[in-house]
């Protein structure tokens, strides 16, 4: 929609300026959202790589502000009162920041109350901020497009789920189909009568309905919406799950039910606690729940797969040329990481090509991993020596790095850890069983290239020497270039033969 979105019939540009004014941009501005809930009022302000956004800041407020809506038909006064007071903040914040303007989107709650348009006037009038209010079907499209951010080839159903409603979009061939609104949030299902029957017995009937206009046959829901993540990080505790990185998390249909029997047969309060969840969250847990139960058991996908992206990145998504969207969001966010933070920006490149030699039958999904790794080599070196290693593998574990499940986080972080250290010892081995052996195998061998090439030269390896390896007779060759003689001292020739040793084969300098 080349960056613009339908408002209760009427088209408009939230921004009020083109964010990408030339095709080639791949670096972002700061770029300050606002999102009014339902449950939450939040701002987060993003920059870095323009198709791997990444937090610059990030504010909640749990205002409630759909809170008791289904049965007065109005905001919650309490509610209003959070929410403007917040809001009045985020003014002053995005002010001091030199952001302007501030987008601001409001979703069911607001749309839907009576007294919804003079909130919206007294937000403008106190603030200075126009409230744009998105129907349910925009919120879908927009909350599939910030999944679409985070996996560019996602194929399913994104699920959004807030206080008052639930929208779900079809995403498919990186484009966001058919959508459908309900009224499924767990402000609203508490104003159902006649108990937990008749409660099932309501949501069953709404999610078949939704079934009915989106289709049946999905292999993997997108969940999106803070409900879902508290039940996901519910679900890591029930299975002491060695990360705790949200984005990518997986759940089987089985993994649901049990850690839905699980919460409603535990101590909320305790589990709370033990989960690091906020008091007001965890009270609509157990409603939300009971959605996931009935999504689970009616779409029957292979996996669900939480997503940290939903609305606010779903309007940079909307800003975003073609040409950019099908960039690799990993690889823009390695090569943003490098230009701000490496010694010698796009010496990562150039390793690359010089280290391909050894991987060119690695298939494409595991060649993006080697072109990240080549990217990050180099971008914890102010850490002190001692804590390099440490310091790489924790970064990428836990970092703010879109499409990159979690077993190629580990690989990506591990491979890096190597580049450091010659053993994998880490305080943080528990993540390592996410890995097969031969996933760690294969880190290894690229941590132990990437330790060898990065200080093999400075400048360019390629113009220092070439590597072959020969597998049929199970040898690497470095062959040297007059400059390379000069360069392979001894440091170097032990890496060389450690990397060797990796691949199991024998070397040779050729000079």
């Amino acid at each position: 929609m080349n960056g613009v979105m339908t408002v209760s019939g009427e088209t408009i540009d939230p921004f009020g300026k083109f964010l990408f004014d030339r095709i080639s941009q791949r670096t972002l501005s700061r770029v300050g959202v606002v999102d009014v809930g339902s449950n939450s009022v939040r701002m987060v302000v993003f920059d870095g790589a323009a198709r791997s956004p990444a937090y610059f800041y990030n504010e909640k407020i749990m205002a409630g502000l759909g809170q008791g809506l289904a049965a007065t038909g109005m905001l919650n006064p309490a509610g209003v009162q959070r929410a403007m007071a917040a809001l009045r903040r985020f003014a002053t914040l995005a002010e001091s920041m030199g952001i302007k303007p501030l987008t601001c989107v409001a979703t069911a709650a607001v749309r839907e109350a009576s007294d919804g348009p003079a909130f919206r006037r007294a937000v403008e009038k106190e603030t200075g901020l126009k409230l744009h209010v998105i129907d349910g079907e925009e919120e879908a499209r927009l909350s599939a497009q910030g999944v679409l951010v985070g996996w560019p080839n996602a194929r399913g159903l994104a699920c959004d789920i807030g206080g008052s409603s639930m929208e779900l979009a079809v995403i498919e061939d990186g484009k966001v189909g058919v959508r459908a609104t309900s009224p499924l949030g767990p402000f609203r299902l508490q104003q159902v009568e006649g108990g937990s029957e008749a409660l099932r017995g309501h949501i069953r009937s709404v999610v078949e309905g939704l079934g009915d206009k989106l289709g049946r046959d999905h292999k993997r829901i997108f969940l999106v919406g803070g409900s879902w993540r508290a039940i996901a990080r519910l679900d890591m505790l029930r299975r002491d799950y060695p990360m705790t990185v949200l984005h990518e998390y997986r759940m089987t249909p089985q993994d649901v039910r049990k850690t839905v029997d699980w919460i409603a047969e535990g101590d909320l309060s305790a589990l709370r606690s033990r989960a690091g969840i906020s008091a007001s969250r965890i009270e609509l847990v157990p409603l939300a729940s009971q959605v996931l139960r009935e999504l689970a058991a009616f779409f029957q996908p292979e996996s669900f797969a939480v997503s940290s992206y939903g609305i606010r990145e779903g309007l940079l998504y909307e800003k975003m040329p073609d040409s950019l969207r099908r960039r690799d969001p990993l690889i823009e966010s390695a090569r943003f990481s490098e230009r701000q933070m490496a010694r010698m920006p796009g010496f990562g490149k150039k390793l690359y090509h010089f280290l391909h030699p050894l991987f060119e039958d690695v298939p494409p999904e595991h060649d993006r991993l080697i072109r990240a790794a080549c990217l990050l080599h180099d971008t914890a070196w102010r850490a002190h020596p001692d804590y390099r290693a440490d310091a790489c593998f924790d970064n990428i574990t836990r970092s703010n790095l879109a499409a990159l499940s979690h077993p190629e986080r580990v690989f990506l972080g591990l491979a890096l850890l190597y580049r450091y250290r010659n053993s994998r010892n880490t305080a943080m081995e528990s993540l390592f069983s996410l890995l097969d052996a031969e996933q760690m195998k294969n880190a290894e061998i690229l941590g132990r290239a990437l330790r060898f090439g990065a200080m093999f030269a400075v400048k360019d390896p390629s113009e220092a020497g070439t590597l072959k390896l020969n597998r049929k007779k199970n040898l690497l060759e470095l062959r040297l270039t007059g400059l390379g003689q000069i360069l392979m001292g001894e440091v170097a020739e032990a890496r060389l033969k450690s990397l060797s040793a990796a691949l199991g084969v024998e070397f040779r300098i050729r000079t």
